[in-house]
């Protein structure tokens, strides 16, 4: 064991960058556990990965910059990495957003995705608290959402119309 230690010490001075890494694993992590409890399109595995990667990206683009800079100035825009993170997550969106004549579903999916993302770029940049706080308000007023959602449908069931049935929560 200490001579893990030793080459964290040495090799690796920044050890929070593998906490960071631990986090946003076990954020993206709870928040598919949610979604796959849910039977939606994109689970357990596809967030923990998308969170994952966007925070090793992230850590991978800010550290780059003292990397690689010259002696005369920073040469390159820390977040220019992290920036191109939005345009892959709005591909993988797309991929789970299913038009079936009038009806669209997975919306809330592909937002769940881009949401993830955004937990990985929070944690990948070290902010911590504004990510856990997000996490938690979000959680929060989704469950809120779900139960009025539920309560609309229940009023709609009685009253003898339809409701909307495509919920993807």
């Amino acid at each position: 064991m200490e001579g893990f230690l030793t080459w964290i010490d040495a090799d690796v001075p920044h050890y929070e960058v593998y906490l960071r890494i631990v986090i946003s694993a076990l954020l993206g992590f709870l928040i598919g556990w949610d979604r796959e409890a849910k039977s939606k399109p994109a689970g357990l595995k596809t967030y923990m990965y998308v969170c994952v990667a966007s925070a090793l990206i992230t850590i991978i683009s800010i550290y780059s910059v003292g990397k690689f800079s010259t002696g005369e100035g920073t040469m390159m825009d820390p977040m220019r990495l992290a920036a191109q993170i939005v345009s892959g997550l709005g591909f993988l969106g797309a991929g789970v957003i299913l038009k079936d004549g009038l009806q669209v579903k997975g919306l809330t999916s592909a937002a769940m995705i881009l949401y993830v993302g955004g937990i990985g770029i929070g944690v990948g940049a070290g902010f911590y608290s504004l990510v856990v706080f997000t996490v938690l308000l979000t959680t929060v007023m989704a469950r809120i959402g779900n139960a009025l959602e539920r309560s609309k449908f229940r009023t709609h069931r009685t009253s003898g119309e339809d409701g909307d049935k495509d919920h993807d929560n």
